[in-house]
């Protein structure tokens, strides 16, 4: 892996129809900062988009595995994962970062068995400090349909952020305050016809940006309606209206930190 801290899409599908029909991969992002490789969010395709990635991320690198919440599209490839990292095991070691409702109850997505191939898990609770080697970050509580929690982290002193499936709440802003790169799950094109859905739109995005005054922020995870309206051309539009860099990733991309 790279010295240099940056950052991988190893997919930029959000919504069923978006993932179930591959219009866009749905691998999750890579990490590597601070000699840590880290995979947040791995859902299907994960481990395809790992191996076909060029370089190629080997998984036995992986230090880290976090999962923002247990639905589908971001937990999907968590296991084979695990079982990759550690060689089945033989050679145990990583992290696993998750909310409690992917390691409790009927709905967990992380197979007991695998559980002690890892060095450690840990369930994220709102405003606690985990570190990952030297790489400190913070779990931040948003609301969504399960337990979510988007993430800041500290790199090279600057916060590098995620904001994952939320609605809006004003207080995204003070949380993510002074973000460097805020990295936002951008699903819808407008907001639902009930007020603030719990998935963030155009108009979230630029209320967030606004008030976070990033040095540079990134849309992804689109819906169909985002993909329609060229999401490259939305965040161009972003950028011209707010003054601040607004990107949207693509499959692959790759953001230097």
């Amino acid at each position: 892996m790279e010295d240099k801290a940056f950052i991988k899409f190893l997919g930029t599908a959000g919504t069923r129809f978006v993932v179930a029909k591959q219009l866009r991969a749905s691998g999750g992002i890579f990490l590597s900062a601070e000699g840590q490789n880290i995979i947040i969010d791995p859902g299907p395709g994960c481990i395809v988009r790992c191996a076909s990635s060029k370089p190629p991320i080997d998984i036995a690198n992986i230090n880290a595995i976090i999962l923002t919440h247990l639905h589908i599209d971001h937990s999907n490839d968590v296991n084979i994962l695990i079982d990759g990292m550690t060689n089945g095991g033989l050679d145990k070691h990583g992290l696993l970062f998750a909310s409690k409702e992917c390691l409790e109850g009927q709905d967990a997505v992380v197979l007991k068995y695998l559980r002690g191939f890892l060095d450690k898990i840990m369930a994220l609770e709102e405003k606690k400090d985990y570190k990952i080697g030297k790489l400190k970050f913070r779990a931040i509580k948003l609301r969504h349909t399960a337990e979510t929690y988007g993430l800041r982290f500290d790199i090279k002193g600057e916060k590098v952020s995620f904001i994952a499936d939320t609605g809006y709440f004003p207080e995204l802003i003070k949380e993510y305050k002074d973000s460097s790169l805020l990295v936002l799950n951008t699903v819808r094109l407008i907001p639902p016809e009930k007020p603030r859905g719990m998935h963030l739109s155009i108009p979230d995005v630029k209320e967030i940006v606004k008030g976070v005054k990033p040095k540079r922020a990134v849309i992804t995870h689109f819906g169909m309606a985002m993909l329609k309206a060229k999401p490259w051309e939305v965040a161009k539009e972003l950028t011209e209206e707010l003054g601040i860099e607004i990107i949207a990733a693509s499959d692959g991309m790759k953001i230097e930190l």
